[in-house]
């Protein structure tokens, strides 16, 4: 058995992420106040609704209604407030609860909201590229979030992260830089493509990639002047924690 959790950072912020934050905030506000309350059926309409459909957005449902194409648009944005469950929500929320203060830090607030938000919407549009006719609702902020773990890996490479690991017999702590950690997030990513697109639904691997190439993109454009890329952790790197579990 293997596991790896990061949830932590040694990387420390100057101001308080109050925008980041606020995101998470909204995402848990909406699938507690709206989500959570509904039935069965009445979550499968909530997804119609709210959820980002290729189909739909490029008119190859019949009949194809011409006065809802705005609203096509506004899904790219809406369904990145929506998650198909707690263990949905909260894996995303521990993603960007560790990554987004430090890139708000790098960009400023204003900057980091239309980051995270074009991150979505870029992570949509792949998704919708890669897969035009499908008709399953897109919910979630991992689009988004790849965005931000982009931003984070331009900026922060050599930060530590703190990662619990369960490996067979052995539990513990141990602080592996961030290109590490991420770059093992990028390769499961590429390596998950192929079935992912062969699949009808389940995990939008192609949305993860298109807001992690979202995130590459935007982030030297949206950074402050004075940021640098590839800064240097606060901590030393494979300091760690072991355990071995008894029987």
């Amino acid at each position: 058995m293997f596991f790896l959790l990061p949830y932590r950072d040694d990387n420390p912020t100057r101001k308080f992420a109050i925008v980041n934050w606020f995101l998470i905030a909204a995402n848990l506000w909406v699938f507690f106040a709206y989500q959570f309350p509904l039935s069965e059926k009445q979550q499968l309409a909530y997804f119609s609704a709210f959820g980002f459909i290729p189909a739909s957005f490029f008119g190859h449902l019949v009949p194809f209604d011409p006065t809802g194409a705005a609203w096509e648009w506004a899904t790219t944005i809406t369904s990145m407030f929506s998650h198909g469950g707690v263990l949905h929500l909260f894996g995303n929320l521990l993603f960007l609860y560790l990554y987004g203060d430090n890139v708000e830090d790098a960009l400023g607030k204003i900057k980091y909201l239309v980051f995270y938000l074009c991150c979505g919407v870029g992570a949509a549009l792949t998704q919708a590229l890669t897969n035009p006719g499908s008709q399953v609702p897109m919910v979630g902020a991992s689009g988004a979030i790849s965005g931000v773990i982009a931003g984070y890996l331009l900026l922060y490479p050599r930060a530590n992260v703190r990662v619990f690991y369960w490996f067979f017999l052995f539990i513990g702590t141990i602080y592996l830089p961030a290109y590490l950690v991420l770059g093992f997030w990028v390769f499961e990513q590429v390596i998950a493509l192929p079935e992912s697109m062969r699949s009808a639904g389940g995990v939008a691997i192609a949305a993860h990639l298109g807001g992690f190439a979202s995130g590459i993109l935007l982030t030297p454009f949206l950074k402050k002047k004075e940021v640098r890329f590839f800064q240097k952790g606060h901590s030393r790197a494979f300091a760690r924690n072991t355990k071995r579990i008894r029987r």
